[in-house]
């Protein structure tokens, strides 16, 4: 699996000027990006998703082209096999836990059944442990069961790439260790290729994998490969 990404985008807002100007180039099964709020790792993300329209570049996941301003090819996002799961997950509240996995299998406007259950639900629901909470409500449910129904959601599609928006920031620290020891198993699990963003230096360390640092718009430095971190931190 390879990931091309070169995107530039100038966004303005009163006297805010931002210059996101970022390339990441890769061919490892998990990349992260790294840096603190605000330096562009959300909007790269949402770029790849087709949630932002870049100025110029272009975006290729394993050679397909979603987007690319030369040729005027821009996929709309829900052709472009890019599960995008949200910081805070995005469930929707009247939905159970198997609705919500099952809601964006099916074209329209009708919610999934719930007495009606997709094959393709059943297995994640079985792949993730969720089914003792299958029937159950996102307010009823903890921080790291809402991250797996996410989860679940996002691959029920069958993506190309899953890219994941700060995903352990809304855990207490006791789970944070726990929920990325099960994303790395998922991941080795079903061969997935992953994007992560974080702000905190021990996702880094425990994702290892291929980091580009982002600051103020652009990647700083070389790209540190996977178990190289340690190393370009302190070079």
């Amino acid at each position: 699996m390879s990931v091309d990404i070169a995107i530039r985008k100038t966004l303005r807002s009163d006297e805010r000027h931002f210059e996101l100007d970022v390339t990441i180039v890769s061919q490892q099964r998990r990349i992260v990006l790294f840096g603190p709020s605000g330096s562009g790792k959300s909007l790269t993300l949402r770029a790849v998703a087709g949630l932002l329209t870049p100025d110029a570049g272009h975006v290729l996941i394993d050679g397909r082209v979603l987007y690319d301003a030369a040729s005027r090819v821009d996929l709309p996002t829900r052709l472009r096999d890019v599960a995008y799961v949200y910081q805070d997950y995005a469930l929707f509240p009247h939905l159970t836990v198997a609705q919500n996995i099952g809601f964006g299998l099916d074209r329209g406007w009708l919610n999934p059944g719930r007495r009606r259950r997709d094959a393709r639900v059943q297995r994640w629901i079985d792949s993730l442990e969720l089914g003792n909470i299958a029937d159950s409500y996102p307010s009823r449910i903890s921080g790291g069961q809402r991250q797996r129904v996410a989860l679940a959601r996002a691959l029920a599609t069958e993506p190309r790439i899953v890219v994941l928006d700060e995903p352990f920031a809304a855990l207490d620290p006791a789970l944070r260790g726990r929920m990325r020891a099960e994303l790395l198993a998922l991941q080795a699990r079903h061969d997935l290729q992953l994007m992560v963003i974080t702000h905190d230096p021990a996702d880094v360390d425990a994702l290892d994998g291929h980091t580009f640092e982002i600051r103020d718009g652009r990647v700083v430095g070389a790209p540190a490969a996977p178990g190289s971190w340690d190393d370009a931190r302190l070079s």
